[in-house]
């Protein structure tokens, strides 16, 4: 797109890009460093100080909504943030109480959710209409600075788990509704949220104008002329409210996205987020989703199945807490941009169809095959997901073929066999199915083999997992 990054930093500085990206993805480090080095203390380590306000008084400051907000477009504000999945980043994970009694859960948009970052904890914060602890006294203006441009009241400066640059892409109309939303819709709660508190000089926020300079992009949305309107309404919740780049782009040094449009060649390939690696969106036939038909990927935003394929990792809390509450031409336009992308960072190759692949499904009914992996497979693995890796639909993902299976990285696939796993709740998907985990029955060893076995069976063909991917996984999860 037009506002796109490559094109935003070689007009606005006339910078060669070549040298520029070398250097961008040092200059949120060079300035905390020169922070340090100045002796500079943190500037806004405290919350900017809110003076106490009524309801009447925040309502008359915002300028935009009045007392009687128009209830169409509370409710589209809400639609919106369901959309952008707002809940799921500021709302903390349910308070256990004790064995065997239901943990307690937390009030919606009241923040405290702990986000693992290279630089430490971030903890979302609350975006209840709370005039004290939330965002109760921001004007309309204060609201949509903070969405597009990353920067609350007071100047303090937010860090990127906030994807701010693809709020930065939010209509007009949208952010009002929005704002709507959230000053008139969400029950004030008056919980103040952990501070997010990082170790020195990742603490000086300031310096996050930097980061901003070299990697935000700036300005809403532009539709594509000579695309249609379901594509262009597509690219714009993928690439505004729905931020899907946040963790399916792969991310430079500085922590920043590696592309915010599909002109970027590194757009939508994959990015590891907590041990999961969100797989290709592109139109890759191996690990992305060129064998994937739009009216699946739709289904699967919806339910959590389609294709033969089953949600599973932080996905299943999107379309739990997102995309499944969307309307079915929005998900057929984020199906179709989707589908509209290249074939980008190739990984993995599939031919269900060769003689090898047919020979190996029915060695596996048999009991014929000594290749390592295969009797673990037969023993833990096959029941559900079948000999043949087919999977039994709306129930157990298939194997043969699956995207996630052929992805570049083995994170994902490690991860589940680690921990175990279980299938989305959807209104209009079928009933939630859990996978085992089997830390405590597999080595290293083993896993790495029946891993290898499903990438390279039948028809799949993948790079191996050793066991050293395994063991480096299982330390990370602590496992």
């Amino acid at each position: 797109m037009m506002r796109a990054y490559d094109a935003y930093v070689s007009a606005r500085h006339a910078v060669p890009r070549s040298r520029l990206r070398k250097r961008a993805g040092f200059i949120v480090i060079v300035a905390w460093a020169l922070a340090l080095a100045l002796g500079v203390t943190r500037v806004d380590a405290a919350e900017p100080v809110i003076a106490p306000a009524d309801n009447a008084t925040i309502i008359a400051a915002s300028g935009a909504v009045n007392s009687a907000a128009d209830a169409a477009q509370i409710a589209r504000g809400a639609y919106l943030a369901q959309a952008a999945d707002c809940a799921g980043c500021h709302t903390a994970a349910p308070r256990p109480t004790q064995p065997g009694v239901k943990p307690i859960l937390s009030p919606p948009f009241a923040g405290g959710l702990g986000m693992a970052s290279p630089f430490g904890t971030i903890y979302s914060s609350n975006i209840t209409p709370d005039p004290h602890v939330g965002i109760g006294a921001y004007s309309y203006d204060d609201f949509a600075r903070a969405l597009r441009d990353g920067v609350a009241p007071g100047g303090k400066r937010l860090y990127p788990a906030m994807p701010f640059p693809s709020f930065a892409k939010i209509s007009d109309d949208d952010m009002h509704a929005l704002y709507a939303y959230f000053m008139h819709g969400v029950q004030p709660v008056a919980i103040a949220a952990p501070e997010t508190s990082l170790p020195f000089p990742f603490s000086q926020r300031w310096a996050l104008m930097f980061w901003d300079w070299a990697f935000a992009p700036r300005g809403p949305f532009k539709p594509e002329p000579a695309r249609d309107a379901q594509w262009n309404r597509g690219a714009y919740l993928v690439q505004s409210l729905g931020h899907c780049g946040a963790c399916h782009t792969p991310r430079g040094p500085a922590y920043e996205e590696r592309g915010y449009t599909e002109s970027s060649k590194l757009y939508l390939t994959g990015g590891t987020n907590d041990h999961w690696f969100a797989p290709n969106l592109t139109g890759d036939p191996g690990s992305g989703l060129g064998r994937i038909s739009a009216a699946d990927l739709a289904a699967f935003l919806k339910q959590g199945h389609g294709g033969g394929l089953v949600t599973f990792g932080s996905m299943v809390q999107v379309v739990e807490d997102s995309t499944q509450y969307m309307s079915d031409a929005d998900l057929a336009a984020i199906a179709a941009y989707l589908k509209s992308l290249p074939p980008r960072a190739q990984s993995g190759l599939f031919n269900g169809r060769s003689r090898a692949a047919q020979q190996t499904a029915q060695a596996l009914k048999t009991g014929d095959v000594e290749r390592p992996g295969a009797g673990i497979y037969a023993t833990y693995c096959a029941r559900c997901h079948q000999s043949d890796g087919a999977g039994v639909a709306q129930k157990y993902p298939r194997l043969a073929g699956n995207p996630a299976v052929l992805s570049a990285s083995t994170a994902s696939l490690v991860r589940l066999l680690v921990e175990g796993g279980g299938s989305p709740h959807t209104g209009e998907g079928p009933e939630s199915r859990k996978m085992p985990p089997f830390a405590d029955k597999l080595n290293d060893s083993e896993m790495a083999h029946v891993l290898t076995f499903i990438r390279n069976t039948w028809g799949n063909a993948a790079a191996p997992v050793t066991t050293h991917d395994v063991s480096s996984a299982r330390s990370a999860l602590h496992k």
